[in-house]
């Protein structure tokens, strides 16, 4: 717990083994996505909903059982726009370097997939993509905990600086690591949100939901339950000002999950007493952020 929130009693606070569980995406063209996703990121697909008289079908795909994705057709709804509010990326994250390099591989080779860039984060290594359908990804890797720098008032220290990652490749990259990939582990390690202001973000992910602050730079925002660099992150790079989201294609869903069925009963209280409204099916709480976009937050073992 960082010394800026020592004053925050327990009930106030996000469990500290929180943690990050699939983000449902709408997409326009189901089938494509799903194999961009089994394909470029070699996730395999865990359960599939068929289209019915009430839904248009889903399809559910990650690694060794644990979803990282859950792709929902929604078809005639627009393609979304930079401008607003709603997903920056989809941050998944790789156990090893080596898992890492072979993920990028492949997302690189795919024809479905543009590479943004890369970045050292001083706490990881990540690389960046579009998907088909223009949604972020982040790939990957953190580096030990006991190695991450932390700032006076216990946050982490992060930073953006460029390496070459054809070098990084070279140097960890195997054939048998691309061509097996969906056998190493892979989890939704944090997600990032664009939205329209970092006060009103901070007031609601962290003085309501009850994230800690980890860091804060150049109109972004870092929280995290249990000392993570980051479990969510928000931003106005693109989005300043932006107004509540209009329904269009992207983020469907953020979902997290907490150790057991009293933590999801004290945020509920701690949502009702600030007056955020919440739909609780006696498993899931679900309820929105100030800009309409969806939280889910279950406990372990209940989704």
């Amino acid at each position: 717990m960082s010394s800026t929130t020592t004053a925050r009693q327990a009930q106030d606070l996000l469990a500290a083994d929180t943690s990050m569980a699939a983000v449902t995406l709408h997409v326009g063209d189901l089938d494509a996505m799903a194999a961009y996703y089994r394909d470029a990121l070699a996730l395999t697909t865990l359960a599939v909903e068929p289209a019915g008289p009430t839904s248009a079908g889903s399809v559910v795909l990650g690694r060794l059982g644990t979803p990282v994705v859950v792709l929902r057709h929604t078809p005639g709804l627009p393609a979304g726009s930079r401008t607003q509010a709603g997903l920056f990326h989809t941050a998944v994250l790789f156990d090893t370097e080596e898992s890492l390099a072979a993920a990028v591989v492949r997302a690189a080779q795919h024809p479905g997939s543009r590479f943004v860039g890369n970045a050292d984060h001083w706490v990881s290594r990540a690389f960046y993509f579009q998907d088909p359908e223009d949604n972020g990804i982040e790939l990957y890797w953190d580096r030990p905990r006991d190695v991450w720098q932390r700032q006076a008032d216990g946050g982490v220290a992060m930073g953006t600086d460029w390496f070459d990652p054809n070098a990084f490749l070279a140097e960890h990259v195997s054939d048998r690591a691309v061509e097996q990939a969906e056998h190493d582990a892979a989890q939704v390690g944090h997600v990032h949100l664009q939205v329209g202001d970092i006060p009103t973000a901070k007031a609601f992910y962290v003085d309501t939901l009850g994230f800690e602050q980890m860091a804060a730079m150049r109109g972004a925002l870092f929280v995290a339950a249990g000392g993570y660099h980051h479990h969510m992150a928000m931003n106005t790079w693109n989005s300043a000002g932006a107004g509540p989201r209009a329904a269009a294609l992207g983020l469907g869903q953020v979902a997290l999950t907490v150790p057991g069925p009293d933590d999801v009963a004290a945020l509920r209280d701690r949502l009702v007493h600030r007056g955020v409204p919440v739909r609780d099916d006696g498993l899931t709480l679900r309820f929105d952020d100030p800009w309409g976009s969806l939280i889910e937050v279950a406990a372990a073992g209940a989704r």
